[in-house]
């Protein structure tokens, strides 16, 4: 078992790395075997504490470093990056460990502005530090979960169109987006395989006005019950991102029913890229579920009988509970990173209609299970 340090791990690229930890010891915990990874997650306040700090790197292998500063005074931002690094590793020597450390430095760390040379000078104190070193320079980073109005274009402009707000576009805005779960899976990768040095992985060119009509699109789409094309990796990324900021208050979306002598009609799904349609029955008092997945786009909808669906953040304690029935179909999207489950709360069996925008792949089922209660 790896002991494994992530700094910042309530940050966007944190917390995805940390779900992704998380995630590869619950495939194994489903397996009756080992879990690979002993996690030490820390936020900023642990930084203030020398004795905290100290503690918590004892015996650590590997730190994924996501933890820095970009808001603030000139003088706060210029000294903050430096004087966590070097906390950081005067932890490490106390504590006598040489881990391979990966940092999460910045495209701006190439140019001359004070958020830049801080993210450098950081950069610095590791390379002086050690040798089992990765300067993981990265774009912009977007993804589930991320905090609007804090240096995330994408983000914000997710916030403002779920929100109904009033949304204003740089016309000569261009964004260079990388996934914080690519980030994070790199990162990842770097101290699975040693691999040390420099890397840069590459990011996705696209205008700010681009980025803006994409989310438009993929909001409309979903509004009107239809899931756009999301063949292409970045359009996945985005539109799950896009799916995240929908929960908890926009659910469940209730469907129009067509009825007349014969019965009702309502129209379950519409697809641009067709995906996998599959049915389930549940008996009473069962639950199913109680997983989650990193990219697959899921629906449930309930046919017939009554279910309580829930959905719980990856990592976090809040539960969101929605109460679904046949009678009235309301269909409840998976958003990814979160785990999820459904439970026949009804006296009768369940009959569930689930899809999911890919095939089921048994060597890569992207599933694991994580209980919603715990």
């Amino acid at each position: 078992m790896k002991r494994v340090l992530i700094t910042g791990a309530s940050g966007l690229i944190g917390w995805h790395a940390h779900a992704r930890l998380h995630a590869a010891n619950c495939a194994k915990i489903f397996e009756g075997k080992p879990v690979p990874y002993d996690i030490v997650a820390l936020n900023h306040v642990s930084f203030d504490d020398a004795k905290e700090l100290q503690s918590a790197v004892v015996g650590v292998e590997a730190i994924l470093h996501f933890a820095g500063v970009n808001r603030g005074s000139d003088e706060n931002v210029a000294s903050a990056n430096v004087e966590i690094a070097l906390r950081l590793v005067e932890a490490c020597k106390v504590a006598k460990i040489h881990p391979h450390i990966v940092y999460a430095n910045s495209i701006h760390s190439f140019g001359d502005t004070v958020y830049g040379q801080s993210k450098r000078a950081a950069g610095d104190v590791f390379q002086a530090f050690t040798s089992h070193y990765t300067n993981l320079i990265l774009p912009h980073i977007f993804g589930e979960c991320a905090r609007p109005f804090y240096n995330n274009v994408t983000g914000t402009l997710i916030h403002q169109l779920v929100s109904g707000e009033n949304v204003s576009v740089n016309p000569d805005g261009h964004t260079q987006l990388l996934h914080a779960g690519e980030a994070a899976q790199i990162g990842i990768d770097a101290i699975l395989s040693g691999a040390f040095g420099q890397l840069q992985p590459k990011p996705h060119h696209i205008t700010v006005p681009n980025l803006f009509a994409k989310l438009k699109h993929f909001h409309d789409s979903y509004n009107a019950n239809i899931y756009p094309d999301i063949s292409e990796a970045v359009d996945l990324a985005l539109f799950n991102s896009y799916r995240a900021a929908t929960y908890p208050n926009h659910w469940p979306r209730h469907l129009k029913l067509k009825s007349d002598h014969r019965g009702a009609l309502f129209e379950a799904i519409k697809s641009s890229s067709g995906g996998q349609v599959f049915l389930s029955t549940t008996q009473p008092a069962v639950t199913r579920g109680d997983h989650f997945h990193l990219n697959k786009v899921e629906r449930f909808l309930v046919l017939k009988g009554e279910a309580v669906i829930r959905i719980r953040k990856v990592l976090s304690s809040e539960v969101w509970e929605y109460r679904v029935s046949g009678d009235k179909p309301a269909p409840i999207d998976m958003p990814t990173l979160h785990t999820h489950s459904i439970e026949n709360v009804g006296d009768g069996e369940l009959l569930t209609l689930f899809w999911t925008h890919d095939f089921f792949n048994p060597s890569d089922t992207d599933t694991y299970a994580d209980k919603v209660l715990q």
